[in-house]
């Protein structure tokens, strides 16, 4: 009896777990279709209403008319800069929160946002990278994108040491990595003021235009790059997400199953720095979707590893298109940045996620 009943405990089991794969995989593909269906309603709507069918015809004959103009210079790059965008950052703040174990742990959070915002000040500003233009979207013209990338690239980098600096003291706490954070945060923002106080008009004008968060400013050499880092970066953190499961478990518990938890703590944080610097770079800060967009996905699907990343890159990538979608009809023809928008949704979203439950893992 108590054999057959171990038994019958074992397919249980088996069968709960099949369950649970089913319902994550049920939840991703829903995930999917709703993100195909959104951005097909962004890419129509607008200044000019486009209907879905005569997208659906532009996108597959090209075609040389006005409306396909709209779709393919303005609408298209904008949308899908959204998607790549918002599954970055979501990758990024997924896999800071899992090699920090700290449920606090994001791209804005950690100071790394501010860090690659700095760099690229600093090549705006100083290097002369940036200044005011026309483009279709009305954007900031950079005149050296990879200057501008590459030294946002290496301020976050500096940060990202940091915090991995502390995170190696004896004894550090999460608590104390995001002190760190929001100190380096500050300490950038500083230096951000001070090249400011001494730019030019025009200097200054384009960067607080770029600050904003704004993802009409992408052109299809800008997705391009940012789709050349992000997809690798979120591909690797996958790859390791055994590795992050046994991080969940506790550091020590990864260190006897044989993981190297100081190279994957690194090479997590140098990836996911990365993504977070060439995103910032191209676009502007936006806040909360790295931070916000893990823990609705843990709410929904719980903290597995093999589902956590992949479901984030889907969550963001439609939270941010919703986002940008929102911001750009809700006060037509004004078209509000989205980093603004995602601010102010993402801190009362936070708070109820907190409301709702005392634990993040």
């Amino acid at each position: 009896m108590s054999v057959s009943g171990e038994r019958g405990t074992g397919s249980e089991f088996v069968r709960d777990y099949e369950h649970h794969v089913a319902r994550r995989r049920r939840l991703g593909a829903a995930c999917a279709v709703g993100l195909l269906i959104l951005a097909g309603v962004s890419v129509s709507t607008g200044v000019i209403d486009i209907p879905v069918r005569q997208v659906l015809a532009t996108l597959l004959d090209g075609g040389g008319t006005r409306v396909s103009a709209v779709i393919w210079s303005i609408r298209l790059p904008r949308v899908l800069g959204a998607v790549v965008a918002g599954a970055g950052l979501a990758v990024a703040g997924a896999a800071m929160q899992s090699v920090l174990r700290n449920p606090l742990g994001s791209p804005f959070t950690l100071g790394i946002s501010h860090a690659a915002a700095f760099g690229a000040a600093f090549a705006i500003i100083v290097l002369d990278a940036g200044t005011l233009g026309s483009t279709p979207a009305d954007a900031v013209v950079l005149r050296s994108l990879h200057v501008v990338t590459v030294s946002a690239f290496l301020w976050s980098l500096l940060a990202t040491l940091a915090v991995l600096l502390i995170a190696g003291l004896r004894g550090a706490t999460p608590e104390s990595m995001v002190l760190a954070g929001v100190a380096l945060g500050s300490l950038f923002t500083a230096g951000t003021a001070a090249m400011q106080y001494f730019a030019d008009d025009v200097e200054l004008a384009a960067f607080v235009f770029w600050t904003f968060g704004d993802i009409g400013r992408v052109t299809w050499n800008d997705l391009g790059l940012m789709a050349a880092v992000t997809l690798p970066a979120a591909a690797y953190l996958t790859a390791n997400r055994w590795n992050y499961s046994a991080l969940d478990a506790g550091e020590e518990t990864a260190k006897s199953l044989g993981v190297d938890v100081r190279r994957v703590r690194t090479w997590g944080m140098m990836a996911s720095s990365l993504t977070t610097a060439v995103i910032v770079s191209l676009v502007g800060i936006i806040g909360f979707v790295g931070l916000v967009v893990p823990h609705m996905v843990r709410k929904v699907s719980g903290g597995e590893q093999r589902f956590l990343v992949p479901l984030s890159a889907l969550v963001g990538a439609t939270l941010l298109l919703a986002s940008d979608t929102a911001a750009r009809t809700l006060f037509a023809p004004l078209i509000l940045p989205v980093g603004i928008l995602t601010s102010f949704l993402g801190a009362p979203l936070f708070i109820y996620l907190v409301a709702r439950g005392r634990e993040f893992w």
